[in-house]
């Protein structure tokens, strides 16, 4: 399909990152995943607690330091500095697995390469065939916590969409995502369908679906128990 995708669209990192904090319920356990979604921890409403777990072995992430307050001991799970709340707790990482496996991780929020209408999730790889293994431990979030969110732009850098009927690339997770937050819109997955949440300010309805890679349903009253598709 062709796109007309205009990258600086819509909604920010920082904005989308504003977006996920503001979604994500008071005493809610959270793992965050690399890039994007590590500046969720920066946004979280005044007044809402909320425990943010990192892999690597701490319970209790708070957000970045100040610039020259750097612990060099203290980093996410992407090697970023972070701080310490207090009351936070430190483990080994065969605990912090355990964790995830044992499904005490209320929200997962990772990034993307594609996401499919059904909730598929590619997110470790591009497919080619000297690629090193990079999974890390995406493919224990998915499967261990309650509800995986995705962070990305709604498009690639040459304009090709994320947002798709099926993954084309190697799959972290089958059905496993529940919400995607791009610089164009929020979108549920529901009944095997991108259902619309909102949209960011100046995209319109057609400009979405042309950078969409399958139909976005469109919810209208809820009166009424129907939706249409654009």
């Amino acid at each position: 399909m062709t796109t007309v995708t205009n990258m600086a669209t819509g909604w920010s990192r920082q904005d989308i990152a504003r977006k996920i904090a503001a979604d994500i319920p008071d005493g809610a356990f959270v793992n965050l995943g690399i890039g994007m979604p590590e500046s969720v921890v920066n946004h979280i409403p005044q007044g809402r607690e909320v425990i943010f777990h990192t892999e690597n072995g701490l319970l209790g992430m708070g957000p970045a330091p100040p610039a020259g307050e750097e612990d060099p001991e203290l980093i996410n799970a992407g090697k970023r500095h972070v701080t310490a709340i207090t009351g936070a707790s430190f483990f080994h990482h065969a605990d912090s697995f355990a964790m995830i496996r044992g499904g005490h991780i209320d929200i997962c929020v990772l990034g993307a390469m594609q996401v499919s209408q059904t909730g598929d999730l590619a997110n470790w790889s591009m497919g080619e065939a000297d690629a090193a293994p990079a999974v890390g431990g995406a493919m224990d979030l998915v499967a261990g916590a309650k509800q995986i969110f995705v962070a990305t732009q709604h498009c690639t850098k040459s304009g090709k969409p994320k947002l798709v009927e099926s993954i084309t690339l190697p799959a972290t997770g089958l059905a496993v995502v529940s919400r995607v937050y791009t610089n164009m819109a929020i979108l549920d997955i529901r009944n095997g369908a991108f259902e619309l949440v909102e949209l960011a300010p100046d995209v319109d309805l057609q400009t979405l679906q042309d950078n969409t890679g399958a139909t976005i349903i469109v919810p209208v009253h809820a009166e009424t128990g129907k939706a249409a598709s654009l």
